[in-house]
């Protein structure tokens, strides 16, 4: 049996390598951001003694006179427009609870959904026996966040068919993915219904490295979809061939997923790794140049620590490259 050994290799801190121009202002919890009474407070901050202090660890960012700190690692805060992919953790009396990574659970009620095939009336008692037909414990879906109460529990919706329900490829069985509950949001699905994006594997990252867009969906030349959750959730699934959008939603795509596109969301799931263990933001190009630079290795020697960061700076190389 073929047997690899590895020895510790030091390796400079990444604010080295990277150059004093690209480096953040990093804070901890206590440090003073300024002592000016010009600028407004904003998040992860508060006043103390006539100065600006950090309330969480992260990095500062300053949008004029506003300066906030962004946490590192946080649960996930929603903001109006967000795309966010959650998991089915329990079927209550006319609503289900999800889990969107954030601190209270997600409620997605019945009565906020189409039925299969889009039909609109008022929903039954027997649409209510019906529910785990429609969703059950394990079942993965995306939404978009419609508006943010006051208590931070978020009201949810989805207007076509690429929200909707995923089937997990790393998990044959529902009841094996159970995360941690987390908030309470409000999931309502008013013109549209749960639809079936195929099949795919989820990883989860901190919603800090997760860039706001305008499309989280992205279909990547190399053949495979993902959906960039900002709760970072990540979905990847193969592109589908052919998106049937009258076909009501609750048809599960339960077809064998070829070798190839198999090999091809592992090396994306990979590349999402590396580029979450550098720091690096998540969005389509810094994705694709990753899988681009990842080509030339196996898909099980990427999370190599020496690969890992090779990788990683020639995506980084070639995005300030074409930043200019």
């Amino acid at each position: 049996m073929a047997m690899e050994m590895r020895l510790p290799v030091a390796r400079k801190p990444l604010s080295e390598r990277l150059g004093r121009d690209t480096k953040k202002h990093l804070v901890v919890p206590g440090d003073t951001i300024t002592t000016d009474t010009g600028f407004m407070r904003g998040h992860g901050t508060y006043m103390g003694e006539e100065k600006l202090i950090a309330s969480v660890a992260g990095s500062v960012e300053r949008v004029n006179k506003l300066i906030c700190v962004k946490a590192l690692k946080t649960r996930y805060i929603g903001e109006v427009g967000d795309i966010v992919v959650g998991r089915i953790t329990e079927v209550q009396q006319k609503r289900w609870k999800v889990e969107t990574n954030s601190r209270l659970d997600s409620v997605l009620l019945l009565s906020s959904m189409n039925l299969p095939g889009g039909e609109l009336r008022r929903r039954s008692a027997e649409d209510e026996l019906a529910m785990r037909g429609f969703l059950q414990e394990g079942d993965l879906i995306s939404a978009e966040v419609q508006a943010v109460f006051s208590d931070g529990a978020v009201s949810l919706h989805t207007r076509s068919l690429k929200y909707g329900k995923d089937v997990d490829l790393s998990c044959p069985a529902r009841t094996r993915h159970g995360f941690a509950p987390s908030s309470t949001h409000l999931l309502t699905y008013p013109e549209a219904h749960i639809s079936q994006l195929g099949q795919g594997v989820l990883v989860q990252v901190s919603p800090s490295l997760v860039k706001r867009q305008k499309t989280h969906f992205h279909d990547l030349p190399c053949g495979a979809s993902v959906i960039l959750g900002n709760n970072g959730f990540i979905w990847i699934y193969p592109t589908p061939e052919h998106k049937e959008e009258e076909a009501g939603g609750f048809i599960a795509n339960l077809e064998p997923v070829s070798l190839a596109d198999r090999e091809v969301i592992s090396r994306l799931r990979n590349c999402i790794i590396s580029l979450v263990t550098q720091r690096m933001m998540l969005y389509d190009t810094s994705i694709l140049y990753c899988y681009e630079a990842s080509l030339p290795h196996q898909i099980k020697d990427i999370l190599k620590p020496e690969i890992m960061e090779e990788i990683v700076m020639e995506t980084r190389q070639r995005l300030l490259e074409q930043e200019g």
